[in-house]
């Protein structure tokens, strides 16, 4: 992938730390996302679907188990990116979270419809980013030689959880956004958007997009790391049309998206761990990111509490409670986005 570009000021992870990478993150996520797709095939074929309730454990999870607490980690990043104090670490991503999630806070209560295509779109952007981030420091996948590619394959990945499952779950898709406007008194008004007409054009572009970023990675380097991105894509692919949407979004949070942030945030340590001169193993990398998340992620639920009870409408069922907590994580998501979109400037990571 050449030397290093300008403004690239954070080493790329080191061979122990990909190793981990792949047998903490890559390996279970495939493993879990190919059982979700051979269960949801088999549930299908046999007229059988889970409760409701039931749909919204691996939401729930996502609260303790990676899902909320790889943005509380945020703090640590400028004092290892940067080599800056801890309490000026703290300070400045506090104050960033202060302002940038107190102003998007404001957008839900002022115009939660604008907000929510905000967040969906925030959303495309971040995943994509994140799986890019994956593929070229931690998978090495030369093939991703151009700024052109890395953008045109964040995009394919970013709209893989959040595109597909409307085609394939449009009414359930409907009802998740519904739910989250619903919580400031509206509800989703542009009906074309679900129609099938619509998914039908935009789904054949996307799978025209998704195919052809492949085929010309695959002419530019057709090595491991292409074979990665290729069958990565595959299974997302698969896993977002036959895993119902509430179901797919909490199992994909938790064990791809973001256990690969905190394996960037470890990485960007240097030595790869803070827990002491031992060797990087998964567990070392878990244990010691659940005692640095602990105390952000207790202050986020303190938040989150005080956010339910501002919504003008209070949540009455599962279903309006995990809005609630969409929506703050949408709140935490947009700070969370300026904190990795710098550590990517920073590594270089969208220069080819």
């Amino acid at each position: 992938m050449g030397g290093r570009s300008m403004g690239v000021t954070v080493e790329r992870p080191t061979p122990a730390l990909r190793g981990v990478y792949r047998r903490l993150a890559a390996r279970p996520a495939w493993v879990i996302c190919a059982l979700f797709v051979v269960g949801a095939t088999l549930g299908r074929a046999l007229d059988v679907s889970l409760p409701p309730s039931i749909r919204y454990l691996p939401l729930a999870a996502s609260v303790v188990v990676f899902g909320l607490p790889h943005g509380a980690i945020d703090y640590l990043v400028p004092a290892r990116v940067d080599d800056c104090s801890p309490p000026r670490s703290m300070a400045a991503v506090g104050g960033l979270y202060a302002v940038f999630g107190g102003a998007y806070a404001v957008l839900w209560l002022i115009t939660p419809l604008a907000a929510a295509a905000g967040f969906i779109a925030l959303t495309w952007f971040h995943w994509g980013q994140g799986d890019v981030h994956a593929l070229v420091a931690f998978v090495e996948a030369d093939h991703l030689d151009s700024t052109g590619l890395r953008v045109t394959t964040g995009g394919v990945r970013g709209g893989l959880p959040m595109f597909v499952p409307l085609l394939a779950f449009p009414e359930r898709y409907r009802t998740v956004v519904d739910s989250w406007v619903g919580l400031f008194g509206t509800d989703v008004s542009a009906m074309w958007l679900f129609a099938g007409g619509t998914r039908l054009v935009g789904g054949a572009v996307f799978l025209t997009v998704s195919v052809g970023v492949l085929l010309v990675g695959y002419r530019r380097d057709g090595g491991r790391g292409w074979q990665v991105d290729a069958g990565e894509t595959a299974l997302l692919w698969l896993f977002f049309l036959t895993v119902p949407p509430v179901v797919a979004i909490g199992v994909y949070f938790c064990v791809w998206h973001s256990l690969r942030h905190v394996l960037r945030v470890v990485a960007v340590d240097g030595t790869g761990t803070r827990t002491g001169t031992g060797p990087v193993t998964p567990r070392s990398v878990v244990v010691s990111s659940a005692r640095e998340a602990a105390p952000t992620t207790a202050l986020a639920l303190v938040f989150l509490v005080g956010f339910a009870s501002l919504v003008p409408v209070a949540p009455a069922s599962t279903a309006s409670g995990a809005a609630v907590y969409l929506v703050f994580v949408a709140v935490l998501t947009l700070p969370h986005v300026a904190v990795v979109t710098w550590m990517d400037y920073r590594e270089g990571i969208w220069w080819g």
